[in-house]
């Protein structure tokens, strides 16, 4: 026996064993966790029938259902009844001031799908769940009772949602621009007048007149934007709740109207993938609970191309100098020491360089020496796009470094040799030999440094996120890329929503379909770094790397 156990230890069956279990745990691991996170997301776009409860002391409860728990046996030694209970989205917030209810299933008497059961998804206070009564257009009543209310309701929310995107389009481009050539104009204004000397009248006249013809832009769209808000509050839907209760809703706050016990399994699907667009393509809605949230990804996805575009520069010249100049000695070990040390040093650590550092020391400067005419108002000097790109870029760069240097010495040293020796400079065997063999070696930090990037939430805290972004550092007005504005990150959004949140029943989905986007979008960036790695690789195949 003793010999059969030295035998086995000393083949290395046990830690092979050891290992392939521990990677087997790993991945069911990763798998469960995906899985818990895509049956919860995913499961939130599908248009759930409305059901309707009567309980016991004649009372009903219409809504969704949303969860089901047994009671343990401890509460029910307290005399609790029941021995389960179910959870309810009833929504109508702005009736019952909740979203979402616990019933005891004893006190249920009985459950049913009234097929005119109506959701109403609006833009405040949540889905609305009753029946339609009437609707109303001023003080007119166009159509009353549950089928003819549900017919003129649906060409009237055609309407009133595109007087909403008409409003929606003046308020952002329109008068956004108005604004910004306002400011701007303001700002040259402030600018002459702050000179010492003779200021130049007729040009500080023309900015002044051009300001006057933009105030009267200005007041005309404020007018138009009058008259389509009193367009939006003149039709009205009459609602009532489970048990009667009539409110008066505008049809201007509904976005759509759904009847799901009478959709079939098609229009469901239908649905299901319009909910799914819309949430990738739409801006977010009551605290960030409900909606979309494109800004957060289009935040995610341009910070980390930035960062990409500053830290491979940068990392592999580093790495370069490293391997291919500097002389080996202290110094240099020296420095791969601290290099391999900064890939250990907390996050916030590098947030709180980077808003000293880039914020108030670099965005200071600018501010002081090209943007004097705004401050106090900062433009550089507040957190923004580009100090949080270039935060992330010193967070990843000893991955790329690091990443880079084991490309380079693993180019075999005969090319070198080779290139050498058919009369090529030193600069020109690394440019076009020792370099392209390296890439996919660099491709591979790279990659890493996305991947830990995307996900990198505390130094975004203290360098330019914020809750919700009116606009998004990329539109039509010069200079087209706005680096100084503030963004959204899908990692602050789901610590945003998670933990912040004043509805947490409400935010949950939206914590699971943020989890699962920022995910994907991680692993779309890296899909696209290991196909281009992977077709260099085969290109140069006679590397090591």
């Amino acid at each position: 026996m003793r010999n059969w156990s030295k035998k086995f230890f000393a083949s290395g069956d046990l830690f092979v064993w050891s290992s392939g279990a521990g990677l087997a745990i790993s991945l069911l691991m990763v798998v469960g966790l995906l899985i818990l996170i895509m049956v919860n997301g995913l499961g939130y776009f599908w248009p759930a029938d409305v059901i309707e409860l009567t309980l016991g002391d004649g009372s009903h409860v219409m809504g969704q259902m949303a969860g089901r728990e047994v009671i343990p046996e401890s509460a029910q030694s307290k005399n609790l009844q029941g021995n389960a209970r179910v959870r309810i989205k009833i929504g109508n917030r702005d009736l019952y001031g909740l979203d979402f209810k616990w019933i005891d299933e004893d006190k249920i008497v009985s459950r049913t799908m009234p097929p005119e059961a109506v959701l109403l998804e609006r833009r405040e206070w949540g889905n609305m769940y009753g029946r339609i009564k009437a609707v109303f257009r001023g003080d007119e009543q166009i159509a009353t009772g549950d089928e003819a209310s549900w017919q003129a309701l649906q060409p009237m929310l055609n309407t009133v949602n595109a007087l909403h995107a008409q409003i929606l389009r003046i308020e952002r481009v329109d008068i956004g621009a108005i604004n910004t050539e306002i400011e701007r104009s303001r700002l040259k204004v402030r600018g002459l007048e702050a000179k010492t000397g003779t200021v130049p009248q007729a040009e500080l006249q023309q900015l002044k007149a051009k300001i006057a013809a933009a105030e009267a832009r200005y007041q005309g769209y404020t007018k138009t934007l009058e008259g389509l808000n009193a367009q939006l509050a003149e039709s009205t839907v009459l609602m009532a709740d489970a048990n009667g209760r009539e409110t008066r809703i505008p049809a201007g706050q509904i976005i759509r109207a759904l009847r799901p016990n009478d959709m079939s399994v098609p229009a469901k699907s239908l649905t299901y993938a319009a909910n799914v667009w819309r949430v990738l393509t739409e801006e977010p809605r009551e605290a960030n609970t409900e909606g979309g949230i494109f800004p957060a990804i289009f935040g995610t996805v341009m910070m980390v191309l930035i960062m990409t575009v500053v830290v491979v520069p940068f990392g592999v010249i580093a790495a370069l100098y490293l391997r291919e100049y500097a002389r080996q000695g202290v110094v240099v070990r020296l420095v791969r020491i601290a290099v391999n040390n900064l890939a250990g040093v907390p996050s916030i650590v590098f947030g709180v360089f980077g808003l000293g550092f880039f914020v108030y020391a670099v965005g200071g400067t600018l501010d002081t020496l090209f943007f004097s005419e705004s401050l106090p108002t900062p433009t550089f000097g507040t957190g923004g796009i580009l100090w949080a790109s270039l935060t992330l870029a010193l967070l990843t760069v000893p991955v790329v470094i690091v990443a880079t240097e084991e490309g380079l010495a693993a180019v075999p040293r005969d090319y070198r040799e080779a290139s050498l020796g058919l009369g090529a400079t030193k600069f020109e065997t690394i440019w076009g030999v020792v370099l392209p063999s390296a890439i996919p070696a660099i491709l591979t930090g790279l990659i890493l440094a996305m991947a830990r990037a995307a996900g990198e939430v505390a130094p975004l805290m203290l360098t330019g996120v914020v809750k919700l972004a009116p606009t998004l550092p990329v539109d039509g007005q010069w200079p087209f890329f706005h680096l100084d504005r503030k963004f959204m990150h899908l990692g602050f959004h789901i610590y945003d929503v998670g933990f912040q949140s004043p509805n947490v029943e409400a935010a949950k989905p939206m914590v699971y379909i943020t989890t699962l986007v920022l995910i994907l979008v991680v692993v779309l960036l890296n899909l696209v770094a290991i196909t281009l790695r992977n077709r260099l690789r085969r290109k140069y195949a006679g590397s090591t790397v």
